[in-house]
């Protein structure tokens, strides 16, 4: 006999048998403990049944340990495990980077977050924002409270690639007298690299960042140069004044997750900027996790389960963005020139495991998705010149591609 169990937190239904009433069940889909309900009690028999004593089998040995844990269960996660050690690890972590942030950083929690996220999925970020919105400041304070190395590249007309990826200088051997040449690492070498005005640099410099940020690596001299690890790159870019600038192409900056949008404070938060700012306030960020950590949590997300229905969404939302797409409702194929590529599939999924985690869960939800769905798209959507003429912005065509995209209920597990 079976008794049916709802998991209460991702609601997935199973049946188990009824010999584990009463017992521990860990939901494989969000590894959420709880406890099986009893079995219902067996209806009275229909009439008299005369059994001979001789016929029963001899009773069981009483035993005091309780009934075995299903081997799925165990099998899934433990509590005690690496995995579900270090997912909870991140929990942690994020609620207290977080707050060693805000002590320098006011507002700008999504910003935050959604920086957070692409150093998770060992990935990296475009940001764009008005020059005095503390966007240096707040990747500082960022690694001092992961206890990464920092370094900043102003990136101007004159720059080569030799200037943030290092170069070879002849030394001579005082002992010796012989001449040797020794590569000397730029500032690519670090763990988390600021690329401050990126689109004013020509093409052949942000090539070699391109290198640094796709294979985490430089080739110089004919000889390549592993990075140091965790590596992340957060490119800035001045949406207001253009002049000078080389505008990066539509496949490099495909390559970042993220296109995260700086806004203006709110009053109170810019009036609490002011005080800060103005008067003899400081604070100390204190360190909170290690490079090394970040390095295992980055394997640990890609383990995070994903539901069917939430990879159809992914699915239905990608291909709906795409004018091309025999899926995509008409207003895409008026204002959308070119569609995002496979690769916004891999970072919503992505992202949305990180997200799931930083939430206390285990699993990946619609909700997830739809969270990170303008900041991976809006850069993989190019919109046509009467959308542009009309003034139609790209998170405007994201908003309405999100609402035409249906979503799939959970499939049932039985």
């Amino acid at each position: 006999m079976d008794i049916a169990f709802k998991c209460p937190l991702c609601e997935q239904e199973f049946r188990v048998e009824a010999a584990l009433a009463g017992t521990e069940f860990r939901c494989p889909t969000c590894l959420k403990v709880s406890q099986l309900p009893e079995a219902p009690a067996a209806p009275p028999p229909t009439g008299p049944k005369v059994v001979s004593a001789s016929s029963l089998p001899p009773p069981p040995p009483q035993s005091s340990a309780p009934p075995p844990v299903p081997k799925a269960a165990v099998r899934v996660a433990g509590s005690d495990n690496e995995d579900a050690r270090l997912a909870r690890r991140l929990t942690e972590a994020y609620q207290r980077v977080t707050a060693e942030v805000g002590k320098l950083i006011v507002g700008q929690e999504e910003v935050i977050e959604q920086l957070l996220i692409a150093i998770f999925a060992r990935s990296h970020c475009l940001l764009e924002g008005v020059p005095g919105l503390a966007k240096t400041y707040m990747v500082k304070t960022l690694s001092d409270a992961l206890q990464l190395s920092f370094r900043r590249v102003q990136f101007t007309p004159d720059l080569m690639p030799a200037d943030i990826t290092g170069t070879d200088v002849i030394q001579e051997d005082a002992a010796t007298g012989r001449r040797n040449l020794t590569f000397l690492k730029g500032p690519l070498f670090a763990q988390m690299i600021l690329a401050d005005e990126i689109n004013r640099s020509p093409p052949k410099t942000q090539a070699a960042l391109l290198e640094a940020m796709q294979e985490h690596c430089v080739t110089v001299g004919g000889r390549t140069y592993k990075l140091d690890q965790p590596f992340f790159v957060l490119a800035t870019q001045n949406p207001v004044e253009q002049e000078g600038t080389y505008p990066l192409p539509e496949a490099q900056k495909d390559r970042f997750m993220f296109h995260v949008r700086v806004d203006y404070p709110s009053r109170e938060e810019e009036r609490e900027i002011i005080k800060r700012t103005t008067s003899a306030y400081s604070a100390d960020v204190d360190p909170v996790i290690t490079g090394e950590e970040v390095i295992a949590i980055q394997k640990t997300v890609r383990k995070v389960p994903v539901p069917d229905h939430v990879t159809d969404f992914v699915l239905d939302l990608v291909r709906r963005a795409r004018p091309t797409d025999a899926e995509a409702p008409a207003f895409t194929k008026e204002l959308v020139a070119w569609g995002p590529g496979p690769r916004a599939c891999q970072q919503l999924i992505l992202g949305g495991k990180v997200r799931a985690v930083l939430r206390n869960r285990f699993h990946v939800t619609v909700e997830d998705i739809e969270a990170l769905a303008a900041p991976v798209l809006r850069h993989r959507i190019v919109p046509t010149f009467n959308a542009e003429a009309e003034g139609i912005k790209v998170d405007t065509i994201i908003a309405r591609v999100l609402k035409e995209t249906p979503r799939h209920e959970p499939k049932k597990v039985m």
